[in-house]
């Protein structure tokens, strides 16, 4: 792990992410070590940066302690981490000397090879996702509502591979650690996240490639549009993409529209 640059795991119990979840994060996977979309993401990081205020350390700067991480660790899910650093007591943002930036690496999640091209089962969470447009799309560091939601279920026991968020209106939104995408008469659609949610790196990819290959809506997606959709799949930057399988009772077979999108996710 990095701290501003520095080998190390610890941070000021002062630091504003620890205190307020005052930042943001991004998640990459590392692969033979290079990391796919790499400015995709630090673009990420940085209009997260903009949207709470906190200066985002420049890209050079990033790219060089992630290339002493990958020499090191080739392989593995890489975790950059901004906050806004320390500050005086209290809520308001005043007083912060400068950002802190941190490196984090872990192992690569081992998954069964079968959720990529036979799907996952997942579920409805109980959980409904709250509106605030001014943090609609940020990765920030306050993710307690997918950590509620995410607690929901035991994979071990259920074999539920993910959740899915509604918010407090009944739109779907999201998965708990994915976005969602859903395939009917030749459109593929995914929800508006301009309430509430989190815009990922390959939610951005699939939009791109939507471009050149088939129509797509940017809209709000009602529960019973998910359950008749002819395809569902989730995408994020380390399980790549998973259709779905099976969601409170209802059974899909057959992802043509999700398998090319998949083979496309894959690319360097």
């Amino acid at each position: 792990m990095l701290v501003n640059g520095k080998p190390g795991n610890l941070i000021s119990i002062g630091d504003r992410g620890l205190l307020y979840g005052d930042g943001v994060f991004r998640t990459l996977r590392a692969t033979q070590g290079k990391v796919q979309h790499w400015p995709l993401h630090y673009q990420k990081i940085k209009h997260d940066c903009t949207a709470l205020g906190i200066a985002c350390p420049e890209m050079d700067l990033l790219s060089a302690e992630l290339n002493d991480l990958l020499a090191l660790h080739p392989n593995g899910v890489m975790k950059v981490i901004v906050t806004r650093g320390e500050g005086t007591r209290g809520y308001t943002p005043r007083g912060c000397a400068e950002a802190t930036h941190l490196w984090d690496r872990s192992p690569l999640p081992e998954y069964p090879s079968d959720w990529a091209t036979h799907g996952i089962k997942a579920r409805l969470c109980q959980l409904r996702l709250s509106h605030q447009p001014r943090l609609a799309g940020v990765k920030h560091l306050n993710r307690l509502e997918n950590v509620l939601a995410a607690g929901e279920w035991n994979i071990a026991d259920s074999g539920i591979a993910e959740g899915l968020l509604l918010d407090m209106e009944g739109n779907i939104i999201e998965g708990t650690r994915s976005n969602l995408f859903l395939v009917s008469q030749g459109t593929l659609i995914t929800p508006d996240l301009s309430r509430c949610g989190v815009a990922g790196v390959q939610r951005d990819r699939v939009m791109a490639w939507a471009q050149y290959n088939m129509p797509l809506q940017v809209r709000d997606v009602g529960w019973d549009e998910v359950l008749h959709a002819e395809e569902l799949f989730v995408v994020n930057s380390i399980i790549g993409l998973w259709p779905i399988r099976e969601l409170e009772q209802r059974c899909w077979n057959d992802f043509p529209v999700a398998s090319k999108i998949r083979g496309y996710l894959n690319e360097p």
